[in-house]
């Protein structure tokens, strides 16, 4: 289906050109979490839409095939409006949006996007846009804010367990691209999760940070078993399949990750790994990382280094916990959530384990489980001009106060705290909120690095 920016709507914004005041000549609104699942959200994804969606030219094409649809489908047509924006402004859209640094950890309640037309017969614009533009902030966002609590969460166990936090870029493994409902939809959660971490096997993730963020190579992955390859050999054959793994991608610095559990976990780590591919294992220079992939969580991650422990040996580090050789690690990548993560993380403590003995794999939890309201974004018009003057425009509804919405042209001042003020009274502070986009054109670019960079910053203060 080719993308037609006119039709990128909700059916009923057509009508909405014919429902404002007499004399209005502009709209401005913004774009909030409203709370929600965490008490901030790490900004992203505006940049991949502003430059491969709202950029896109209004042509004629597009003006017929919605002057044909939206009658049809029972609602009026702005034909005027539109080819007013293909014959005055050449297809481009006159709006100026504004929006807070991408990679930025900002509380919730604060404006992170705001938009306003920029021709005065184009008010209607400003709210016409909202159901691609949030859409566009909120799912990237959404997925940004919960990748990056779990780096929070492995943070602070490694601060309390391991003698330093090295491999933390690599402990949560993006797999989520099957499980997504789109291939747009893996390719931007992916990318949200790359933020804040390096693993992924979503490679429509790579792709895109490569294309809209300036990224060479942002996120990396082993060769790894699954089921079928693994179950192909027999049972009878199960630990030549294992050797098969070893032989073909171990090596010196090499990380493989096998599957373990097609038959028995406990079998597997004790007889197999540990007994007959032991030597194999401790000469290869590389890493194994055994992969459980059913049963309880915690009780199967703690088992299973606490197994391997028995076979390989381990060392006590300098805090006083215990962690495995440099040559086997354990990933888990079934029913991890953020809350999973802290909770095992917290039994391994418990039983005198280091962090650094795990890594976590996450799927339709880290890509496809978030929703609007996992962190109640929403855009709305906070301001009108009305024959030249500047009125506040806000809801205020009884029956939810947690829906009353700000009021005026808005500032986002960073000065310690994070804080929306109106633009007015902002004072001498800097205002955080940068135009990145005008009449049509990309005006301020972020490459990755720059995004995480700003990450990293964010999350210590």
């Amino acid at each position: 289906m080719n993308h037609n920016p006119i039709l990128d709507v909700d059916s009923y914004k057509a009508s909405h050109y014919r429902q404002y005041p007499p004399g209005t000549t502009a709209v401005s609104s913004y774009i909030e979490s409203r709370g929600g699942a965490a008490p901030h959200t790490v900004f992203f994804g505006l940049q991949r839409f502003l430059k491969t969606y709202l950029s896109q030219r209004v042509t004629q094409a597009h003006i017929e095939e919605a002057a044909h649809l939206l009658p049809a489908h029972g609602l009026p047509f702005h034909e005027a409006g539109w080819r007013h924006i293909l014959e005055v402004h050449g297809g481009r859209l006159p709006l100026s949006v504004e929006a807070v640094p991408e990679g930025s950890v900002v509380p919730v309640s604060n404006v992170l996007v705001q938009v306003r037309n920029t021709d005065p017969t184009c008010a209607w614009l400003t709210s016409y846009v909202e159901t691609a533009l949030l859409r566009a902030v909120w799912y990237p966002t959404s997925v940004a804010t919960r990748s990056f609590e779990c780096r929070r969460i492995i943070a602070a166990a490694l601060e309390r367990t391991a003698d330093n936090a090295d491999g933390l870029p690599f402990k949560v493994h993006d797999f989520g691209a099957r499980g997504a409902s789109s291939a747009e939809t893996a390719a931007l959660g992916g990318a949200a999760h790359l933020l804040s971490f390096q693993g992924t096997d979503t490679v429509a993730a790579i792709r895109l940070l490569r294309e809209s963020y300036d990224a060479d190579m942002p996120g990396f992955s082993i060769p790894a078993a699954e089921h079928s390859t693994m179950t192909a050999w027999g049972r009878e054959r199960e630990v030549k399949a294992y050797a098969n793994m070893l032989a073909s991608f171990g090596g010196e610095g090499r990380v493989v990750a096998v599957v373990s559990d097609s038959y028995d976990l406990f079998h597997a780590i004790d007889a197999l790994w540990g007994e007959q591919l032991r030597e194999a294992v401790m000469n290869s220079g590389g890493t194994l990382v055994v992969r459980p992939d059913s049963g309880d969580p915690v009780q199967i991650v703690c088992e299973s280094i606490e197994r391997l422990m028995a076979k390989f040996g381990f060392r006590t580090n300098s805090k006083g916990y215990r962690i495995l050789p440099d040559c086997v690690r354990v990933i888990q990548g079934d029913g991890v959530s953020p809350a999973m993560i802290e909770t095992i993380l917290d039994a391994m403590a418990e039983q005198g384990l280091c962090a650094d003995n795990v890594a976590f794999g996450m799927g339709g939890e880290l890509l496809q489980r978030v929703d609007r309201d996992t962190q109640k974004f929403a855009m709305k018009a906070s301001a009108v001009e009305i024959d030249g003057q500047w009125h506040d425009v806000y809801k205020d509804p009884v029956t939810d106060p947690g829906k009353v919405s700000k009021r005026g042209r808005l500032a986002l001042v960073h000065d310690g705290l994070w804080r929306t003020v109106r633009a007015e009274q902002r004072g001498a502070a800097n205002n955080a909120l940068r135009e990145v986009f005008r009449d049509g054109a990309l005006y301020l670019e972020d490459t990755l690095d720059a995004v995480r960079a700003r990450l990293d910053v964010s999350a210590l203060t």
